[in-house]
């Protein structure tokens, strides 16, 4: 039977990320498959305080807020891969390219980002990923991003 984590909850994700609100920007992450793929959701709720400025009467979730997200949940899939469950992982963005927005995400949608590593392996400072977001399966962002994995001690 294999101990490998295939989920994580909100307890599991706050137990690898330092993200608290308002910028943890990820509810649950599935389908982990080690380190090479993962799927995250946000439920988009209008309580959320960037959308007070962004835009009033018409909010939509930031661009940069969803290629945050993407982050996060790679973050988590690597996190919960190689048991740093014990908060120290910080995760630094190095580029980011290929972004590009396709569709508004408003309050009351459900994102889902679906990210895979391109580059980079346990012991690897150094990762490389490729995200697609997206609403009821259309697209709403796609990025590709590169980020360094640091151990706090």
């Amino acid at each position: 039977m294999s101990d490998a984590v295939t989920e994580a909850d909100i307890q599991l994700i706050q137990k690898i990320l330092p993200h608290r609100y308002p910028f943890l920007l990820v509810d649950k992450v599935h389908s982990i498959d080690g380190t090479q793929s993962a799927i995250g959701i946000k439920n988009v709720t209008m309580n959320e305080p960037h959308f007070q400025g962004h835009f009033p009467g018409n909010p939509i979730m930031p661009g940069v807020t969803i290629v945050e997200a993407m982050a996060q949940t790679t973050a988590v899939m690597v996190g919960a891969s190689l048991g740093l469950t014990d908060g120290n992982l910080l995760v630094y963005f190095m580029a980011i390219d290929g972004c590009k927005f396709r569709r508004k995400v408003v309050p009351g949608d459900v994102l889902e980002m679906k990210v895979e590593t391109t580059r980079g392996k346990p012991g690897s400072k150094v990762w490389r990923f490729k995200g697609v977001a997206s609403v009821e399966g259309e697209m709403a962002a796609e990025a590709e991003f590169t980020a360094m994995m640091d151990l706090q001690a």
